[in-house]
Order: structure tokens, then sequence, then C-alpha cells
């Protein structure tokens, strides 16, 4: 895809660099352009497993946060399952509170004999002792549960990185691998699909330095590709502020909206700006 889009790129800088051959005045406003997709990218898997699931072919619509491709996890929901059911457990937090409870009531009967002199005072200092400790094996189980809770969250994470989703709404461009493949991590590892984001839209095209400055950001301009029909709005969204000095060129990049997908990514185009040709057009207008 890189190499493509470096050729087109190319293309048109020799497009731009036939055109400084003519006078400025009697130059076309249209130039050469090509439609590329927002972005691309190639969809890995975070961990090592074996592939269960690819749930799309070349050429299928994706929505942002489908899940496309599922990685065998048989082990991971086990994990899940009984994690859910420790962070779930209260055995040990309703027996601690049964002890709390009757800890509170053995000293409060304490105090009142202490009171009347019926036990001495270490009696009444073991009960106190007997509930601090009651108290704290409460705490204890409290925090056993939290825990067990993160650990459930974790084991729930540890799942979903089987599940790989799309990142944003686009299109399959490839699919590489299939049940029963192994997946592997890493940036050198084989991707197991190829996702093209198609709306927008960007759309690069190179121009002759002398048009730098008269174009702005938020500028419209009308895109024709090649063998479709119609024009297309676009927006400019970059403005290149290096310029090639071998061609006397610079970048710019609009962005056209595609949210039928009419209009498909990587074809060459061509792109004129109306508001250009108005400004150009006013000096002659008033001679």
């Amino acid at each position: 895809m890189g190499s493509d889009r470096s050729l087109g790129i190319i293309v048109m800088r020799a497009a731009a660099l036939a055109c400084l051959a003519v006078p400025f005045g009697a130059r076309a406003k249209t130039f050469e352009c090509l439609i590329q997709p927002a972005q691309v990218i190639e969809l890995r898997s975070p961990t090592e497993g074996l592939i269960a699931k690819v749930r799309v072919q070349r050429g299928d619509p994706v929505k942002a946060g489908e899940a496309l491709v599922e990685l065998e996890s048989s082990a991971e929901r086990s994990a899940v399952a009984a994690a859910e059911f420790r962070s779930k457990m209260t055995g040990r937090i309703s027996a601690a509170q049964e002890r709390v409870e009757y800890a509170t009531k053995k000293l409060d009967r304490a105090r009142e004999l202490q009171k009347q002199h019926f036990v001495a005072a270490q009696a009444h200092d073991d009960a106190l002792a007997e509930k601090r400790v009651a108290e704290s094996e409460l705490e204890d189980a409290r925090e056993n549960q939290q825990l067990a809770k993160l650990e459930y969250r974790h084991a729930v994470d540890l799942l979903n990185l089987r599940i790989l989703r799309s990142p944003f709404d686009g299109v399959v461009m490839d699919r590489m691998l299939n049940p029963g493949d192994l997946a592997q991590s890493g940036t050198d590892s084989k991707p197991i699909l190829k996702l093209a984001e198609i709306d927008p839209l960007r759309v690069e095209v190179v121009l002759p330095v002398e048009y730098f400055g008269k174009l702005h950001l938020g500028m419209n301009g009308e895109v024709m590709p090649e063998g479709l029909d119609g024009r297309n709005r676009a927006t400019v969204k970059i403005i290149d502020r290096v310029f090639d000095a071998a061609s006397g060129t610079f970048g710019v990049r609009l962005e056209l909206p595609n949210p039928h997908g009419a209009v498909p990514g990587g074809i060459r185009c061509q792109v004129d700006f109306p508001q250009l040709k108005a400004v150009e057009q006013k000096p002659a207008a008033t001679r």
C-alpha cells in the first residue's frame, strides 16, 4: 500500500512538473490527485493462540467494535468463570459479621457485669480484644472479596485479548490467516486481516509552488474520480510547509466524505478548486 501511494505521488509530481512549462495564467485549474483510504491497518493478535473463528471475508464491511477474530480461549473462559464465582462468594463475610455481632454482645454484657462488680477487668479486656479480632477478620473478608473482583476483571481483560475487534468503520481489504492457523504477537508476525477506513477518504494532490498561499485550510475542492461520474466535494485539511525542490511542488490533503462507500479508495482522480478560480478571475474582470 505504501509503495502504491509513493508511486502515485511521483506520478502527480511529474504531472505538476510538466504543468510548470505552461504560463501561469494559461494553466488549467484541474490537478491530478490520488484517492486513498483514511487509514489502512494490519490486524494482529496481541497474544499467541490458535485461531478459532474469522468472522469476515475480503470485501466485507465492518463496524467499529465488531468482533472479527476469536482465538481458542477455553482455558481463559474457565478462569473467568472461576474468578466470577470467587468475586461473588459471601460466606466468609457472613461468618465474620456473625462473629462481630457475637463479640459485640459479649462485650456489652462484660461492661454491665463490670459496672456491678460481678466480673474482673480482665474479662472486659478479653471481650474487647475478641471484638477487635472479629472486626479485623470481617475487614479481611471484605478486602479478599474486593481482591476477587479485581482478579475477575483481570481474567475478563485476558479473555478480551483473544477477541480482535475492528477499531473503526471500514472494509476488509484482505484475509491472511484462517481458523486453525496459529496467530502470533509482534510486529514481525503475519497479520490476520487488513482493514481500510473508507469514510472519510483522503485525497492527495500535488500543486506548483505558486499556488502556495492561495489555498487555505477549510477550502473546498471538487474531486472527480477516474472512471466514475459526478463531482464530489472535499475539504482541504493539510497544506505541506515543506516543498519538493526538484519539482517545485508541495502537497495538499483533502478529506472526502464517503458515508455510503460510493467512492472506492486507491484510484486516481482530478480535483479543481472553484474558490481558487474565483480569486484569480477577479483581477481579469476589473481590467
